[in-house]
């Protein structure tokens, strides 16, 4: 009777066996820490992630520190006592994760700095995220575009948003966006009207909107009440919604007077229903379903004994050692092409965005 129940179970065993999909094999768990939901990217580079993951067969832990240092510590902390064999990682400030990952690097966990650099420490193993020089570079080429300052004498009056200090991507966008736009300030052709250049003096801390509305607010006041902005190099939509809600509040975009040109980043949806009315000029998509499938590969060799792939392994030194990298290009959006880039990719749906 005993080895009839056994035989009764190990053929059940087996049927569910054959039954589970493909990717249900228990490859190990992965620790996804990601900064905030605040931003719909973040969102969706977490349901990525976790959608390819568990498409591989692993077990995920994800979370959300809330832009909250502490919180992100805490967690990644946790994932390494709950057993991660690997730890993906976009981090709050880059320069705060040291003690916490010499103890995943002690425990032979790999961490994969996941869009952000993780700086000031060894013990990151791979770096998965988009070209950020060459974000820089398409946001400021594009305010030229629509500026016309590629093509008319000017002067015209622009001025500078940088990303947040603590985040080592907004340096890789500020400095990309001025190796363009530089030599137009240096010839005239462009005027940063309020004088303030550089990212100690234009930097956003958080990426906060209302941060930086504040601060269009203030530069409208003191600079522009007697003359007319051209232009504005935002580095993020978050940011640019904020740039917008101040002009706006000035009578910019209404009663005939045209909206200055306004970049952007990341494709969220207010930044292109805007794009779309005519408001925001333009943005720059990551397609996070693509880093995603970029960065499970690098935990896939990983966790495999490989070597990932990677593309660059020059760029980003992060004080500590230069971090083996994998970069995905960016693409300029703007009134001509989001559907084609958006929507035929089935990034989003029309109704999404219209």
């Amino acid at each position: 009777m005993k080895m009839m129940k056994y035989l009764t179970t190990a053929a059940m065993l087996a049927v569910m066996a054959m039954a589970a999909p493909a990717g249900a094999a228990d490859k190990g768990l992965v620790g996804v820490a990601m900064p905030t939901k605040s931003s719909a990217r973040w969102i969706a580079d977490g349901d990525n992630m976790v959608k390819v993951l568990k498409d591989r067969g692993y077990n995920v832990d994800l979370q959300y520190a809330e832009d909250d240092i502490p919180n992100q510590l805490s967690q990644i902390e946790n994932m390494v006592t709950k057993g991660a064999k690997v730890l993906v990682v976009a981090s709050i400030d880059g320069t705060t994760l040291s003690d916490v990952l010499k103890q995943a690097h002690d425990k032979g966990i790999k961490v994969i700095a996941y869009d952000r650099l993780i700086r000031e420490t060894p013990n990151v193993d791979y770096y998965a995220t988009f070209d950020n020089f060459q974000v820089g570079v398409q946001q400021a080429t594009s305010l030229v575009k629509g500026l016309k300052a590629d093509t008319e004498k000017g002067p015209f009056n622009i001025e500078l948003f940088g990303g947040s200090p603590d985040d080592n991507n907004a340096f890789f966008f500020y400095n990309g966006a001025m190796s363009v736009l530089q030599p137009l300030i240096d010839k005239g052709v462009l005027k940063v009207g309020s004088g303030q250049i550089g990212m100690d003096k234009v930097a956003t801390l958080r990426w906060d909107p209302a941060t930086a509305q504040a601060r269009m607010d203030a530069i409208l006041s003191s600079t522009y009440s007697d003359k007319k902005l051209n232009g504005v190099l935002s580095p993020y939509d978050g940011i640019s919604i904020g740039i917008l809600s101040s002009l706006k509040g000035v009578g910019y975009g209404s009663g005939g007077q045209a909206m200055p040109i306004v970049t952007g980043q990341d494709a969220e949806v207010p930044s292109v229903k805007s794009i779309i009315a005519g408001e925001q000029y333009s943005t720059i998509f990551k397609d996070t379903r693509d880093l995603a499938k970029v960065t499970v590969d690098m935990v896939d060799a990983a966790m495999s004994g490989k070597e990932p792939t990677v593309n660059d392994t020059k760029t980003y030194d992060n004080g500590k050692k230069v971090v083996p990298s994998y970069l995905l290009k960016p693409v300029v959006v703007d009134k001509s092409n989001w559907k084609q880039v958006l929507v035929d990719s089935g990034y989003y749906k029309e109704a999404q965005v219209k």
